[in-house]
């Protein structure tokens, strides 16, 4: 059979050509098969989690809000003034929002396969949409938190401070940051050992005593203080109260640090899932 062009039959010639189809980018439609799968993932969360208690998703916001402001006014009561300012609630706040600030959104993103293992069998849905949509979820309620908060004290008991919104940005980058980090390394973790699960709960325990939340880092003794500058919530606790005190200048702080932490756990959880991803899944 010959084949037909513009250029063989003079009928044809002067006709413009026929349009090309172009095919839509690979990398377009996995981009969007991504997105929509974390947005399916976090409904799915918000759902299941919160769906069915009486307020919903409000209740997540509210619950650690109300823990926060209690535990505050308790040692408020235990001691008589706080060792930074004159509010003891605005100093227990600005240790403890970013302490559970790390704590929650890290815990959640450990558990992000375990939670979503069923889903994770469609090819549509990887490991790494499961972690990204528990991360972004709850970075989202713990930022709401930290607001209602905040808000709460300051208005509350008319605390009068100067804030510094680019160190309290920088303290909650840095505790999402290595709460990424080290929950797509215990997502691993959890997942091949489950022994480890238990063991972490045993081990971050002590975190809260150790990190600064309750004290000042400079008023810990010097022996100690040089092993506990490692401990990479210090320095986001340190980075927080130095957006609420105009006058405490936390020079120890090292954002580099405790974003090499993060990027080192985060890169090698990583790694490590790539490597076993199907062997977790059939277990």
């Amino acid at each position: 059979m010959t084949e037909i062009s513009s250029s063989a039959d003079p009928a044809l010639q002067g006709l413009p050509p026929l349009p090309q189809s172009k095919p839509e980018p690979i990398l377009y439609r996995r981009r969007f098969a991504t997105l929509r799968a974390i947005a399916a993932l976090c409904l799915r969360e918000m759902s299941t989690t919160n769906g069915r208690s009486p307020g919903g998703y409000l209740w997540a916001i509210l619950e650690p809000a109300a823990g926060i402001a209690l535990l505050s006014m308790i040692f408020s009561l235990g001691f008589r003034s706080p060792s930074l300012g004159t509010n003891f609630a605005l100093f227990y706040a600005t240790g403890m929002v970013p302490f559970t600030f790390f704590t929650n959104i890290s815990s959640r993103v450990g558990s992000a396969v375990t939670y979503s293992r069923q889903l994770l069998a469609y090819p549509s849905v990887t490991f790494m949409d499961a972690i990204l949509a528990r991360f972004v979820l709850n970075c989202l309620t713990q930022i709401m938190v930290a607001s209602v908060i905040f808000t709460g004290i300051i208005w509350g008991f008319d605390v009068k401070v100067i804030i510094n919104f680019g160190a309290i940005a920088t303290s909650l980058v840095m505790a999402g940051a290595l709460a990424l980090g080290i929950g797509t390394l215990n997502c691993f973790l959890f997942t091949q050992f489950p022994v480890w699960q238990q063991i972490w709960s045993i081990l971050t325990r002590p975190l809260l005593l150790v990190s600064c939340v309750l004290m000042l880092y400079d008023q810990i003794p010097v022996w100690a203080r040089d092993w506990l500058w490692y401990n990479p919530l210090i320095h986001t606790v340190g980075m927080m109260r130095h957006g609420f005190y105009s006058t405490y200048h936390a020079t120890y702080v090292s954002v580099l640090y405790v974003f090499g932490v993060s990027l080192v756990c985060g890169v090698t959880g990583l790694l490590l899932l790539y490597r076993h991803q199907y062997d977790l899944l059939e277990r």
